[in-house]
């Protein structure tokens, strides 16, 4: 399996944001859903109507753990699922499908949704676990809370958390690009 990377430009999140609400409201959704909750995509994908209108959080047991997880909707996201919602009947999936009656859009579908993303904007490391590693990296760029972070993912420790969210990476990145030996860039910009 293909590692990806969460999403660190806050400006090209904007893009996505407004290229996805333009082309299609659902994935739009989807797309917030991901970047403001740090969900996964198969706990994402069986929400209903039901579960986020007129509320304040969500409470769930995640599909891959089994353990009950209880989430603020942020208050960014609440007029547009407000907005998208008003229509819809409470036991419709939010995530629609086209194919069949009321049945969610599948993973891979949502996968092929941000592999359109990333082809666009040129993006090597993009997938559906980016959105929740995007929210991951920006909450603790945010807050440097990382202890939050990692109970919001459930995490067993702080390590996992920081390599998780693709800190370790750029840590060891940045320090590599410090490194000085014979400076052959001096004087060059």
């Amino acid at each position: 399996m293909r590692t990806v990377e969460p999403i660190r430009d806050i400006e090209l999140i904007r893009q996505i944001a407004n290229d996805l609400k333009e082309k299609n409201i659902r994935d739009y959704i989807m797309f917030l859903f991901g970047i403001y909750s740090g969900l996964r995509i198969s706990d994402i994908l069986k929400l209903r109507v039901k579960d986020v209108r007129n509320k304040e959080y969500i409470t769930l047991y995640e599909q891959k753990t089994g353990k009950e997880k209880r989430f603020l909707i942020h208050p960014d996201i609440k007029p547009e699922i407000k907005k998208y919602t008003e229509n819809m009947k409470d036991y419709e999936y939010l995530f629609a499908s086209r194919q069949g009656t009321n049945k969610p859009i599948s993973r891979a579908r949502a996968y092929d949704i941000l592999k359109e993303v990333a082809k666009q904007y040129n993006i090597d490391s993009l997938g559906t676990h980016s959105m929740r590693k995007t929210f991951g990296f920006l909450l603790y760029q945010q807050t440097k809370d990382i202890v939050i972070v990692k109970e919001l993912f459930n995490h067993s420790d702080i390590g996992t958390t920081l390599r998780y969210i693709g800190v370790i990476q750029e840590t060891k990145d940045q320090a590599v690009k410090k490194l000085r030996i014979l400076n052959l860039t001096k004087g060059k910009k």
